[in-house]
């Protein structure tokens, strides 16, 4: 076929994919209300202060779904992930509504993975030559099927979690999977007809159009989320799509491009497995150090948090794109810039802490000392200011000031929990003290003169009567 045709499929497939996304998720929003999908706030893991409806899965998985039947004309496996896709979703939605127990969700996604294996979808072999996706290899070595199945079930439930534990934060599951998957659809479209490519391009266009229309709606402030439904389709697709590219069957390198540009959840997910073995606890208790965790604890707030993973996950996937062409210099210069942001992000400012004490840290509380020691200097910092500018004007430079200003820092290094402070709240707290030192002087001059007083008034009491030894 003509490469016009796909380009035109392309264009389809986004516009359908957009629209009913776009369409549907105000659907999904009153149904979540009726059905009592909602996400209350009930711990501090929770980014969000309100409840909002967890529904919005139902868009994503429309309006992938419908514009995916245009791919699936192409190629008999997609049709096969796509059941696969709505008995995940269907678990994601069970999980949403019964808040299902960790390892019956795990079990149900093993099984579904399982389902898409015995269909045919599974990965048999890869190549030991490291050549470009383009060129063709003979030297294969090829999985047993016991070893086949094995990796065709961790790989499919490890993304499929991988994408679900990046929904922490307002657009970013949708965000980051829409840029994943367009960069697997551009490493297919390159490659083009050759390795018969075009229906798995489509396809991966499919699931960013219904990602693209879901995010006004989700990204921050969210009106609503996507929930289990959404994150564990999603995490899904990516994986199975990527099982059923041939792009795989070229080269080694083919082969390890999708975890290229999966490269940040999958980082953050194995990082999270780490945690919480050291921590010794379950690998699959919910906690707050992810890498959105670390980035809203560094105070860059929702958005910014968001869009600097999608800067690191785009990084990613041009990496994958370069090699995917045999440009190995420029896709490790990209790949050690991805490294080092990852870096930043994990490791604190204390460079004496162990690894064990790197991989376990709080980030709040890393983020609460490090505003603790803002505190404490700018305190600092204003005293001497002061100090010197009375000096300049010729006047004491030690007064009560100094004092005040001294024991706030020291409140503040002494303090668990975060303190903030303005130069205005500084000065509220100056004027504050000396008001009280000033009362306190009023006070006890004014009972010094009230003894004075009733000691002259009182009857019978001479200079006489004061002396030692004197009797009545």
């Amino acid at each position: 076929m003509h490469l016009t045709f796909y380009l035109t499929r392309i264009v389809e497939v986004l516009v359908i994919g957009i629209v009913v996304a776009y369409l549907t998720t105000p659907l999904s929003i009153k149904l979540a209300y009726k059905l009592d999908i909602i996400d209350k706030p009930r711990d501090d893991r929770r980014m969000h202060n309100r409840p909002i409806p967890r529904f919005g899965g139902m868009g994503i998985f429309l309006g992938s779904m419908v514009a995916m039947i245009i791919p699936a004309s192409m190629n008999s496996m997609i049709r096969v992930a796509m059941l696969g896709g709505v008995l995940m979703y269907a678990l994601g939605v069970a999980d949403d509504i019964k808040d299902l127990k960790p390892m019956v969700k795990f079990s149900g996604q093993v099984v579904i993975a399982t389902l898409m294996y015995a269909l045919g979808i599974r990965i048999k072999f890869i190549n030991l030559i490291l050549a470009p996706a383009t060129h063709d290899s003979k030297v294969l070595l090829y999985f047993g099927a016991g070893i086949a199945y094995l990796i065709t079930v961790l790989w499919i439930v490890g993304i499929t979690n991988a994408v679900n534990l990046m929904d922490g934060l307002d657009g970013l599951a949708a965000g980051t999977t829409a840029i994943m998957a367009l960069s697997l659809a551009y490493v297919a479209y390159i490659h083009g007809i050759r390795l018969g490519m075009m229906p798995v391009c489509i396809a991966f266009c499919a699931v960013a159009a219904g990602c693209i229309g879901f995010l006004p709606y989700n990204f921050s402030p969210a009106k609503t989320f996507m929930g289990d439904g959404g994150a564990l389709y999603l995490g899904y697709m990516i994986a199975i799509l990527s099982v059923i590219s041939p792009l795989k069957r070229a080269t080694m390198v083919g082969a390890v491009i999708p975890m290229l540009v999966l490269a940040v959840p999958i980082f953050d997910t194995v990082f999270a497995m780490v945690r919480r073995l050291f921590r010794h606890e379950s690998i699959m208790k919910a906690d707050r150090g992810h890498l959105h965790h670390h980035l809203m604890a560094a105070g860059f707030g929702q958005r910014r948090s968001v869009l600097i993973i999608y800067g690191i996950v785009g990084i990613m996937g041009i990496v994958a794109v370069l090699i995917s062409r045999a440009l190995y210099k420029d896709a490790f210069f990209l790949f050690t810039i991805a490294l080092l942001y990852l870096g930043i992000i994990i490791v604190p400012r204390q460079p004496k802490k162990s690894l064990r004490k790197i991989i376990t840290q709080d980030p709040r509380e890393a983020a609460r000392q490090a505003e603790r020691e803002n505190l404490v200097w700018m305190l600092n910092t204003e005293r001497e200011r002061r100090r010197a500018a009375r000096e300049a004007a010729g006047e004491d430079p030690n007064t009560h000031d100094d004092k005040i200003l001294e024991e706030l820092a020291k409140d503040a290094a002494r303090r668990r929990y975060t303190v903030r402070l303005k130069k205005t709240d500084i000065d509220k707290a100056v004027q504050e003290s000396a008001a009280d030192k000033e009362k306190a002087e009023q006070d006890t001059a004014s009972d010094t003169a009230k003894e004075a007083a009733a000691k002259a008034e009182k009857p019978g009491v001479t200079a006489d009567d004061k002396e030692p030894g004197s009797r009545k």
